[in-house]
């Protein structure tokens, strides 16, 4: 048992399967695809953070506070309702997110390139396996026991799968829904998609989660109840290529832990013996007396501390 206040806690590892890692708190991984699109800020109502494209067609919306996390929709035209809604709870990894987004943006230059509507308005195709590919491919399973009605597709481990549920009628139903983890708040995560949402934006999100690549996350960030169905490697020196991709700004949190950092590295060099408060001692009459015969400072005789990695904050 670790206390909340300890520094392993704050550890960056690896965690795999991504779907199990739940969310980090921030948007980054979901909205670096978009990072050029025109970003709007709102002080009040339950969106945060607004990003649309530049004509307004789509929109995604991060609600920090919320269940639901982010909302993203795409319409013809930036005065019409939405054609179709995508939204991911607060415990879907935001690299699922990024798998959306990703889509988004190429359809999006793609159709001003063609200057056509653009695919993200084509709705869905038949048939189904079309959506769901990308998990078979990867060794994802039929369940037989689905409902009639439902098509449900499950992962290897039995810990995430994508339902399909071609009943009803009405383009607000949702006919797809993507999930991971067991029944409870912190630890099901979900993503659901609008009736006529196309087939190939749900497959590309699909498709990260078919992938093997571990996320980074802190240990605390990593319900302790789906600790035991995922694994953690701590982070080597070297950051992983696909995290270093994603943009980050220090934030208050970032600068606070940077100086607890800096503070645990400045209390393990300290003099520990006499003979060290001495040496001390020495080097520092030594480099006021430089400073005194040239009228500048004297070199450092220690090598900067590393600085800290940021780490992302939490939205919650």
């Amino acid at each position: 048992m670790h206390a909340p206040d300890d520094p392993y806690q704050y550890q960056e590892v690896l965690v795999s399967p991504m779907y199990l890692a739940g969310s980090n708190g921030t948007g980054e991984a979901g909205f670096a695809p978009v990072a050029q699109w025109p970003h709007q800020y709102l002080d009040e109502g339950p969106c945060q953070l607004l990003v649309t494209s530049p004509d307004q067609r789509i929109r995604i919306g991060w609600f920090g506070d919320d269940f639901e996390l982010w909302k993203i929709s795409a319409a013809e035209d930036a005065f019409s309702a939405p054609r179709w809604t995508a939204t991911f709870n607060h415990v879907t990894p935001a690299e699922m997110v990024a798998g959306l987004t990703t889509a988004l943006v190429q359809d999006y230059d793609e159709a001003i390139a063609s200057d056509t509507p653009g695919r993200f308005l084509t709705g869905p195709t038949v048939p189904w396996r079309d959506t769901v590919r990308p998990l078979t491919d990867a060794g994802w399973a039929l369940d037989g026991g689905a409902e009639l009605g439902t098509v449900e597709i499950i992962a290897p481990d039995d810990q995430a799968g994508i339902l399909i549920d071609r009943r009803g009628y009405g383009s607000d139903r949702t006919t797809v829904e993507l999930w991971a983890g067991p029944p409870g708040w912190g630890t099901h995560a979900e993503a659901t998609f609008t009736a006529r949402a196309p087939s190939h934006l749900i497959a590309a999100t699909a498709a990260v989660m078919a992938k093997s690549t571990p996320v980074v996350r802190e240990r605390h960030q990593v319900d302790r109840r789906m600790q035991h169905l995922v694994t953690m490697a701590p982070v080597a020196s070297a950051t992983p290529i696909a995290e270093a991709q994603v943009p980050r700004a220090p934030t208050p949190l970032d600068v606070r832990r940077t100086a607890v950092t800096q503070a645990v590295h400045r209390a393990a060099r300290a003099p520990r013996t006499a003979a060290d408060l001495r040496v001390m001692a020495a080097q520092s009459r030594s480099t006021g007396a430089a400073q005194k015969r040239t009228g500048h400072p004297a070199p450092a005789t220690s090598a900067r501390l590393p600085a800290s990695s940021p780490v992302p904050r939490r939205g919650r």
